[in-house]
């Protein structure tokens, strides 16, 4: 301790010392259960568990602030707190009367609720002798370091009365100081001195910070020369209300017998977090039923309380521990008046009597209105037509769903289903073709809303699909189908799923519990050959070697469907729409097989026409059939779109010129084929290569189909092209040296070739299809 003239301050200093090594000696706290002989109460203060009175009057000095508790006690009181600085002692006073201490402050009250014990603190003073012209200082100390007590920042503050006085409070840790802080109090004259007021005339407060165990009172030497007595004391600032008198008179000195002011100290069970004291359950304090753990908000260590709806003691488990409020007995029921009140456990509950209805909470119960027999008639019968309608529509609901159910088993039988698992049975480890449920697909398309289409053709409706796995798959959905090919529709999509070839779109699996059967193929990402060649936002530069590529890649994939597949297959609907690229521009073939689901006639015909502007056979116009060599005529429309750019129909452009076919025959008879070609293949491509470009989309074009070539014929050559393109010894022209030598190119157009524009040009004119037909 600081210097102190005061028997008292010697005495305080040695008794918490002595304190201290007593603790150091207690082992942990563990969870004990409190000698059913223990005190509960000393004088008029409640002593509640983990508190607790050691025996009484045990190892006393004689002196009322020199009793010690001697914790090797095996007495009554052994097993009456949970140790440590929870042990209490109960002193006799006078005349019978008693109080609780700890050590020598005296303990006002206990509450488990707060967390807080109120103690009387010490009240530290410098006075003056003007007789002796010198002053008598008296500075308190206490030391709580390795209790479970705090100092609470939120209810004490440090306070400092008189005049001319400037008071320190300091905390050390070691021999260093931790916190420091003060206040002044000065007065002009007596008569400035107002009561309840301290602000700094006559008296100061300040704060104090979290976790305080530690406090010194210093005054400053340089003040008080010539005044009364200055005070100073870390005391409960709400209770605390300043008088004049403390000045003018010697009250302090005397206040609650001795000179001592009440102060709050938060306590907490031990060091730990309420997630660590439950990991111990031997030492975990909190051990009544319906009690929780939180965790101290000043310093270390925890708090255990009652749940909501139960009060108690939360740190024993017999009857005195958390038990349930009977909010129905309390003086001021929660229910509203007239409510029936039922106790619930940890809560309550609220009801108005029969016959009345409303607020039972916070409102009132008010008499039910009787309603006169014709009113109840007409609710009772107005219920009963909603209860009947109710019943309807849920007969209704039910009567949907089977019809549904059976349309799915009518749907999945009309198109082969049953045949299709048989054959599937049997192929099981050859094929991973798969059945969809039509809920699969509806759910994977949001049920095919229009938002999620990426295609439309002459076939049907190509929509973009994320299924429960997060595949994304394109979904087919036809316009119609051939009704001789029905019953084998299932097995013909899983023929088509055997084809493998890296240039063709994989075929899934199907869905036949719909009116039209769905296809399911693998989903390629980055659009289209029409996208790149007409829709190309970012305008990047396709190259000649890689419009040659797609185009090789095509002829293959076409070839491998007419020649190699089992059976072959006829495409049926070849355009650059449906000729797909992947993220390295790799052309792979979709809507294979498109032949074999358009019915036969005229009228099915003129459907796919609208969808299939420049690119249909003009041969298949008067048969209404597709070949192979349909294919072909196609694909030379694709070469066209590939090495020229343009459209196939370009509605904006003059009826002579709108058909792109029709205009390249134009041109090439006129030797100016290079005015139609894209300006990066007039740079890049020779004389040569455009002279044999052209003849091959030319024989392409022919209007009979067994003058063209096959497309096995078109690949080879394409791949010769490519060959072509790719030769270091050939020379390369500008665009204006080339135009000057195609002019001269020889002219071997036949009269099938010109015939077919013709029929193109007269078909393109036509506004009406079916009029046309």
């Amino acid at each position: 301790m600081r210097s102190a003239t005061t028997t008292a301050s010697t005495l305080m200093s040695l008794l918490f010392s002595q304190m201290l090594a007593l603790l150091l000696q207690l082992p942990a706290a563990a969870s004990t259960v409190p000698d059913g002989r223990c005190p509960t109460k000393c004088g008029d203060v409640e002593i509640p568990y983990p508190f607790g009175i050691g025996a009484f009057g045990s190892n006393c000095s004689g002196e009322r602030d020199h009793c010690i508790f001697n914790t090797t006690e095996t007495g009554i009181g052994a097993n009456c707190s949970l140790g440590g600085g929870f042990n209490l002692t109960c002193n006799a006073i006078e005349s019978g009367l008693t109080k609780p201490f700890y050590y020598n402050l005296e303990v006002l009250n206990i509450s488990l609720a707060m967390g807080q014990v109120r103690m009387l603190n010490y009240i530290s003073s410098a006075c003056y002798d003007p007789n002796y012209n010198n002053v008598t200082y008296s500075e308190w100390r206490l030391d709580m370091e390795g209790t479970p007590y705090r100092f609470s920042n939120v209810h004490n503050k440090f306070t400092a009365i008189g005049c001319d006085t400037l008071a320190y409070i300091l905390d050390y840790h070691g021999s260093n100081i931790s916190y420091q802080s003060g206040c002044v109090s000065i007065c002009e004259d007596e008569g400035s001195i107002v009561n309840d007021s301290c602000s700094g005339m006559g008296c100061c407060q300040t704060s104090i910070p979290e976790n305080l165990q530690y406090y010194d009172v210093v005054f400053s030497r340089s003040f008080n020369r010539s005044e009364r007595c200055s005070y100073a004391v870390l005391l409960e600032a709400d209770r605390f209300r300043f008088q004049t008198s403390y000045i003018t008179t010697d009250q302090l000195r005397h206040i609650n017998d001795d000179g001592r002011m009440p102060v709050v100290m938060d306590w907490a069970i031990g060091n730990e977090t309420c997630e660590v004291g439950k990991r111990n359950p031997t030492s975990y304090a909190c051990i009544s039923d319906n009690s929780v753990c939180v965790d101290s908000t000043n310093g270390p260590g925890y708090l255990c309380k009652c749940s909501p709806g139960y009060q108690g003691n939360p740190y024993v488990s017999n009857s005195d521990g958390c038990q349930d409020i009977n909010e129905c007995n309390q003086q001021s029921n929660p229910c509203s008046h007239g409510a029936h009140c039922q106790n619930l456990p940890g809560n309550y509950s609220c009801d108005c009597p029969e016959g009345t209805h409303g607020d039972a909470y916070n409102g009132t119960c008010n008499p039910d209105q009787k309603l006169p027999l014709a009113v109840k008639v007409a609710i009772g019968g107005c219920s009963g037509v909603i209860i009947l309608l109710l019943c309807l529509m849920c007969l209704y609901i039910v009567y949907q769903r089977r019809k549904l159910e059976e349309m799915k088993r009518k749907y999945f039988k009309q198109y082969g289903g049953h045949e299709l698992e048989e054959r599937m049975k049997l192929e099981k480890s050859l094929n991973k073709f798969k059945i969809f449920g039509s809920k699969e697909l509806e759910k994977a398309t949001n049920h095919f809303d229009d938002k999620n289409i990426v295609g439309r053709g002459g076939n049907g409706v190509v929509y973009k699909g994320v299924l429960e796995n997060q595949d994304v798959v394109a979904i087919k959905k036809p316009k119609f189908i051939n009704e001789d090919l029905k019953k084998q529709f299932g097995t013909e999509a899983l023929i088509l799923s055997n084809i493998n070839h890296v240039n063709i779109v994989k075929l899934l699996g199907c869905c036949l519990e719909m009116e039209m059967p769905l296809l399911v193929y693998e989903f390629v990402q980055n659009g289209t050959l029409f996208h790149l060649l007409h829709e190309n936002e970012n305008r990047t530069t396709t190259f000649l070697d890689t419009r040659l590529r797609i185009a090789y890649e095509s002829a293959d994939a076409l070839d491998y469907l007419h020649s190699k597949a089992s059976p072959q297959i006829i495409h049926g609907d070849v355009k650059s729409s449906n000729i797909l690229l992947d993220v390295d521009n790799t052309a792979k073939i979709s809507d294979f097989g498109a032949s074999k689901l358009i019915p036969k006639g005229k009228e099915q015909f003129a459907t796919l026409l609208q969808f299939t502007y420049g690119y249909i056979d003009p041969e298949s116009l008067v048969t209404y059939e597709l070949t192979y060599k349909s294919d072909v005529y196609s694909f030379g429309v694709v070469l066209l779109e590939l090495f020229t750019g343009k459209q196939a129909i370009n509605f904006e452009e003059s009826e002579e010129q709108r058909s792109l076919v029709s205009t390249f025959t134009m041109l090439e008879n006129q030797n100016r084929v290079s005015e139609i070609l894209d300006k990066q293949v007039k740079l890049e491509a020779n004389i040569e290569f455009i002279h044999e470009l052209t003849k091959l989309i030319k024989q392409c074009l022919k209007f009979k189909g067994e003058d063209r070539p096959t497309m096995k014929e078109v690949a080879e050559e394409l791949n010769e092209l490519r060959t072509l393109n790719q030769h270091p010894f050939v020379v390369q022209h500008n665009a204006e040296e080339m135009e000057s030598l195609l002019s001269g190119l020889p002219n071997d157009n036949n009269v099938n070739s010109n015939t077919t524009f013709d029929i193109e040009s007269r078909f393109i004119g036509r506004s009406n299809i079916q009029d046309w037909l």
